[in-house]
Order: C-alpha cells, then sequence, then structure tokens
C-alpha cells in the first residue's frame, strides 16, 4: 500500500516526462518485425524523450543483437526497461548515516538549481528517519539563501546556525560542527555557495569547508550532495562537472523534475557522470523528495 502510494506520487511527478516515454511505449504496441524501421524509430523517440546519445545507441543496439528480425512484443519493452534500470542502478540509497555523532551533509548546487528547498526537504526526510537536525547556513554571501533557510528551519522545528551576510561560510560550518557535536545533533546540513563565475573562489571556499568539517567531525562530510535542475535536461551535465572538478560528490538530488518533460535526462547524467541519484524532487511540498529507487523511476515512465 505505502509502495503503491509512492509508486504514484513519483508517476504523477513525471506527467511531462511520461508524455514523452509514451512515444516509445507506444512502438511496442505495433505489429512487425524488430528490423531497421523499428529500430530507427525506437532511436529516434529515445532521443526526443532527451535519453542522450551514449545511453539511446547503447539500448537500440542491445535491441537489435536480442530482437533482429523478432516479432515485435511485450519481451522486447521489458528488455528497454530492463536496460534502463541497469543504467541507473546505484550502489546505496539514501543517507549513509554515521552508527555514532553528527552525519555531516555538504549540498552544493548553482543558485537557482533547487538547492534551498531541497536541503529543507532533506532535513525533513531525517527527522522522519528520528534524525534530530541542525542546518548551517555558508551561503553567506546571498542573503536570500539564509533568510530562506531560516524560514524553512523555523517551519520544521530544527535549529540553524549562521552568520551577518559576507562573513565566511567555513566559520558558520565550524560553529555549526561544534554546536552538533554539543548539542547531540544527528545530521548538519551544510548548504554551500552556488556561484559558479567564480570557479576559483568557489574552489577555495568548499574546500576550506571541507578542511573545517573534517577537523571537527571524524570523516566529516559524509555526504557530498549536488542538486540539478531536472528542466536543464543534459545542460545540467555541463554544470555537475565543474562541481565534480572541485568537490568530491557522494550522489545527486535530482529537483524539479514535476515541472519538466527532459526527466529522461536522467539517463545521460547518470551515464555520463557515473555518480548515483539519491533523491528526486516530485512536487513543491516538503514532503515531495523521495529515495531514488531505478525500478520505480522507469516503471512510472512506462504507465499509461
Amino acid at each position: 500500500m505505502v509502495f503503491r502510494a509512492i509508486f504514484n506520487k513519483i508517476k504523477q511527478g513525471l506527467s511531462k516526462t511520461r508524455n514523452l516515454f509514451s512515444g516509445v511505449a507506444e512502438l511496442f504496441r505495433l505489429k512487425g518485425r524488430v528490423d531497421k524501421q523499428f529500430l530507427e524509430k525506437l532511436e529516434e523517440r529515445l532521443y526526443l524523450a532527451d535519453v542522450g546519445t551514449a545511453a539511446t545507441q547503447e539500448i537500440v543496439e542491445r535491441v537489435r543483437q536480442a530482437f533482429q528480425d523478432k516479432e515485435i512484443s511485450g519481451d522486447v519493452e521489458v528488455f528497454v526497461k530492463d536496460q534502463l534500470k541497469s543504467m541507473l542502478t546505484a550502489p546505496e540509497d539514501g543517507i549513509k548515516y554515521q552508527s555514532s555523532g553528527p552525519t555531516v551533509v555538504m549540498v552544493a548546487g548553482v543558485n537557482g538549481s533547487g538547492k534551498t528547498t531541497s536541503i529543507a526537504k532533506l532535513a525533513r526526510r531525517c527527522q522522519e528517519d528520528g534524525k534530530k537536525v541542525l542546518v548551517a547556513a555558508c551561503d553567506t554571501f546571498r542573503a536570500a539563501a539564509v533568510e530562506q533557510l531560516t524560514i524553512w528551519s523555523q517551519r520544521l522545528g530544527c535549529e540553524i546556525v549562521k552568520n551577518q551576510q559576507g562573513s565566511d561560510p567555513a566559520s558558520v560550518a565550524h560553529d555549526a560542527c561544534e554546536k552538533a557535536a554539543a548539542r547531540g545533533i544527528d545530521v548538519v546540513i551544510v548548504d554551500t555557495a552556488g556561484r559558479l563565475h567564480t570557479q576559483t573562489h568557489l574552489m577555495r571556499e568548499l574546500e576550506k569547508i571541507h578542511r573545517v568539517v573534517a577537523n571537527k567531525i571524524p570523516g566529516a562530510p559524509h555526504e557530498v550532495l549536488l542538486v540539478l535542475d531536472a528542466t536543464n535536461g543534459q545542460n545540467a551535465i555541463a554544470q555537475a562537472e565543474m562541481f565534480k572538478k572541485i568537490i568530491h560528490c557522494t550522489g545527486i538530488v535530482l529537483a524539479k523534475l514535476d515541472g519538466t518533460a527532459k526527466g529522461g535526462a536522467i539517463f545521460a547524467i547518470k551515464t555520463k557522470l557515473g555518480l548515483p541519484v539519491k533523491f528526486i524532487g516530485v512536487g513543491e511540498k516538503l514532503e515531495d523528495l523521495e529515495i531514488f529507487d531505478p525500478d520505480t523511476y522507469v516503471e512510472a515512465l512506462f504507465e499509461e
């Protein structure tokens, strides 16, 4: 029952993307054989669904090898779904909590990607897991970021550590870790600046935060999540590659899936970056952040 509710929620959140994937699904209802014409149509519709060049070519080639000149049947659809799922398989789910002491989660992403809202949603998920959460507002150069996080923290009833605009982000991270250790906090979520036009400064800043939290809490940061805006489709890959050069990311949060038909880009993102998608944002409410499950995602794409 719970699974069905989550499935329906993801299905609804992917409604715009599903409209494109219906074009792929229609091919498997055709009469005839898996011939050159069928494979060309499959390739075209996977491209239109924003699956990406490498992933599309790989799937089409595998279908050709497995079904060349065979009757088009439900077996072909099952096969394609399985290929898509295998491309998305992640090594672990959600956040890996530490057995003792605070778990530190750094969150990165460009301004406007949905980072602040994703942090609020993430904090709520941690609270649902029975964790005491503290948020560190380390994007000190953008006043709106600190204000938004303060409002979200008040709504959630979780603590926030912040400082004056323009202050050193690493000092906020330091104070947050110190407070978390002293107060028995389970999870510290660290917001970071999202300005890619000053990459050198951003790199120094992120490295300093990384170093400070590592000095305060053993093994920190335990997770480094990169928030990508799904409405950017495959353009999000370029952003992600820049961040990968700067920080060691452990996973992706794909935000704003409900507002785009480009949810198919998740295949290109995973293929190109090799990072697990850990969470997906499928709505604007606090509860609209789901742990990413490849099987559920692909089945929802093809569900009528």
